[in-house]
């Protein structure tokens, strides 16, 4: 009886005979045996809404990316649409005198992501909205939940997370993402969500976020690095030291009915992304979060890398560890350059 061996237990016949270079010599050859591929409907853009019309803001350390009025996000869904983009992710630029303790702003029916919503499906209605789900950009204490005597409090803050959410399926949201890591908010989502009749809203858990160093420049750009101050959200937010604790996270969002799962930030943790994909076999996204973007993008303006080649090989490391999609902020012009090949 012959028994094969498993193929990674196989000796390859030695050089001269094998030369695996012979597969590397031509660029339709490479492309031939590629392993994963990058495709623009892979990438999410995520993006910065600001108050007004006709405005625009850069933010200092995410060079290259602005925050954006409502009728300047549309004319990004239009450019995301023709660049076969298939989503955006929209956050809020709260001014300072909307926020409040308890972070109210979130629930109002005629906030700015609620409006943008509405403009982009009424524009470009083929794009994909996804909500982000966390009270930060509201409150004036910067921190996910709410917050009292120096606690955040989890089962008071999941009923205003589901009003939050109920808002944003109202106004036409196709996936609403939980950012906030309270325990039971995907339970108490989908319930709300079905109760309300929107059992077709997506739930886009962020499974495993981490209490990262990288989410500077996205606190800059949504405003919430001051309101935050010298506080950190490590009560909350899983600690970099750990992974198994990420599947326990992942698997407890899934069996309270999450669609996809999240796990954030993105190149430090393509370990925990593996393990997630084939651990659950679910639709599984990474977040390349500002921090990663603004090293790639400072290094190439220091001529120290070719940022957009050093972009592209991040993301696809993304899909080598089994992300099935990416919300990165290159998404657009990195699209508009695959499409150019």
């Amino acid at each position: 009886m012959v028994v094969s061996q498993p193929l990674h237990l196989v000796n390859p016949a030695p050089f001269p005979r094998t030369r695996l270079r012979r597969l590397r010599r031509q660029a339709w050859l490479r492309d031939l045996v590629a392993e994963h591929a990058l495709r623009p409907a892979d990438l999410i853009q995520p993006c910065f809404v600001l108050e007004g019309e006709g405005r625009r803001e850069a933010i200092p350390s995410m060079p290259g990316v602005e925050r954006l009025s409502v009728d300047l996000v549309v004319a990004m869904a239009e450019r995301a649409a023709r660049a076969g983009v298939p989503a955006m992710a929209l956050f809020p630029v709260t001014p300072p005198e909307r926020k409040s303790e308890d972070g109210c702003e979130a629930w109002n029916e005629d906030n700015l992501v609620c409006r943008a919503i509405r403009a982009i499906k009424r524009a470009v209605p083929e794009i994909g909205t996804i909500a982000d789900v966390a009270l930060d950009p509201y409150t004036t204490h910067g921190q996910d939940g709410l917050l009292r005597d120096g606690v955040i409090l989890n089962d008071e803050s999941l009923e205003v997370l589901c009003r939050q959410a109920l808002c944003q399926a109202a106004a036409g949201c196709d996936v609403v993402a939980p950012s906030d890591m309270m325990d039971g908010r995907v339970a108490a989502l989908r319930e709300a969500l079905d109760g309300a009749g929107h059992n077709q809203t997506v739930i886009l858990s962020y499974a495993a976020k981490y209490a990262s160093a990288f989410y500077g420049p996205f606190r800059d750009a949504v405003g919430s690095s001051a309101s935050l101050g010298r506080a950190d959200k490590k009560t909350y937010q899983m600690s970099p030291a750990n992974a198994a604790e990420a599947l326990r996270e992942t698997a407890l969002d899934i069996s309270e009915a999450a669609d996809m799962v999240m796990v954030k930030p993105g190149l430090p943790y393509l370990d925990i992304i593996h393990r997630v994909k084939a651990a659950f076999q679910l639709p599984t996204l990474a977040y390349q979060v500002s921090g990663e973007y603004a090293m790639i993008h400072a290094a190439g303006l220091q001529g120290w890398l070719d940022a957009e080649a050093a972009m592209e090989e991040s993301l696809l490391a993304f899909k080598r560890a089994g992300a099935d999609a990416i919300l990165t902020y290159a998404a657009i012009e990195t699209a508009e350059k695959l499409q150019r090949r």
